[in-house]
């Protein structure tokens, strides 16, 4: 039997839960501020629900990887987490090894709580520190401090975590070339196996965007990301990806079967899917109804929206994801991917090739420093 094209791609399950313990002003996910009691219960029953429903989309294929997000997921319970991962590996298939991802926030986390969360199967923690800077992260409404910020490390670390994550931003208010290197080698020095570093931006929908603060000018921004990234390459992290650099053999298989326009699942208020139909090969984007309240009202079809992806945007639904990656990237993945020719991005290739934004030949792209720091120019070109 011919392989179609969904058979050849990974397909990853992420699960949302939208509650904080507060919003944060620059944050314009889908979270809201936690009610006294999390509907623990209900949700878990409704996200099995929700499963099941996208189960007649994935026909038995098996799971690459597991993300937990928010939000911040460790407000629950490790025993909901603990049934619903249970229930998850009842209804799907999963591949050996596979990578399975929780968020986690100081100030939310026992060690305890991690110790039940690693015999359960959580073998990677990411965990949402932002800085390592008391006024920092009051600026950026973090409940925690920075002593908080090494402990849940620690902590993680003692429970057994050996893949651990720290999230931290740069470019934040008022905020020096010095203090942004402080905070790298802070996370750094901690021994993380991965680190997502990334610019603070300004969201529609945030308290930030409604209520604008000052930030770091053009030029600082761009000395700060030159040479905070040596920093990190001092530490012989690698860059993998535009905010992504991991320990050898340790970088995030979840967010990478994103980049590399895999499929996935999404369950959980507002979580969103990618999934290639076996049988048509179209691809299908979903989304979730986002409002929580909503989404457990929903006994039936969670499914706010779903539009089949045409042949015209998949070219930049592509390389939206995969030019974020530092390597090369296989032209027989685009071809893979997508279900289309080569011959449709040749144009547009070589348009961007006399740019200098990309090199590439009948088997490879490869970005170039130039489409790097340009890359919305360079998307713009497909």
């Amino acid at each position: 039997m011919t392989q179609t094209l969904g058979e050849k791609i990974p397909l990853s399950l992420y699960i949302h839960i939208p509650w904080c313990i507060h919003k944060c002003p620059y944050c314009d996910f889908n979270s809201y501020t936690a009610p006294k009691k999390i509907p623990e219960i209900d949700y878990l029953e409704t996200l099995i629900l929700d499963l099941k429903n996208d189960l007649t989309k994935i026909y038995k294929r098996k799971l690459h990887s597991i993300f937990i997000g928010g939000g911040t997921p460790s407000l629950l319970s490790p025993d909901t987490i603990t049934k619903l991962l249970n229930k998850i590996i009842t209804l799907i298939p999963i591949k050996d090894n596979i990578e399975i991802t929780l968020e986690a926030n100081p100030g939310t986390i026992t060690k305890k709580q991690l110790q039940t969360l690693r015999a359960v199967g959580i073998n990677r923690l990411s965990i949402g520190i932002q800085s390592f800077q008391n006024d920092k992260l009051k600026a950026l409404g973090r409940i925690h401090n920075q002593k908080e910020a090494s402990q849940a490390v620690k902590m993680a670390q003692a429970a057994g975590f050996s893949n651990i994550n720290i999230d931290l931003m740069y470019g934040l208010p008022k905020q020096t070339l010095q203090d942004a290197i402080y905070d790298i080698k802070s996370a750094l020095s901690l021994k993380p196996t991965h680190l997502s570093w990334y610019q603070l931006t300004i969201e529609p929908h945030s308290v930030f965007y409604n209520h604008p603060i000052k930030l770091p000018d053009e030029n600082a921004i761009w000395n700060i990301q030159q040479r905070g990234q040596q920093t990190i390459d001092s530490f012989e992290f690698k860059q993998y990806e535009v905010s992504a650099y991991s320990k050898l053999n340790f970088q995030c298989q979840h967010n990478l079967n994103y980049w590399q326009f895999g499929d996935y699942l999404g369950i959980g208020a507002g979580a969103h899917s990618k999934i290639t139909d076996l049988n048509s090969n179209f691809i299908t984007r979903i989304s979730k109804y986002k409002n929580p309240k909503i989404y457990l009202n929903k006994k039936q079809n969670f499914i706010a929206t779903k539009k089949i992806i045409k042949n015209n945007k998949l070219v930049l639904e592509f390389m939206l994801n995969a030019l974020r990656l530092t390597q090369a990237i296989p032209t027989k993945l685009f071809t893979e991917r997508t279900n289309l020719n080569l011959n449709s991005i040749i144009n547009p290739l070589n348009k961007a090739q006399q740019h200098g934004f990309l090199k590439w030949n009948e088997k490879n792209i490869i970005i170039t420093p130039l489409g790097k720091r340009f890359l919305d120019e360079l998307l713009r070109i497909f």
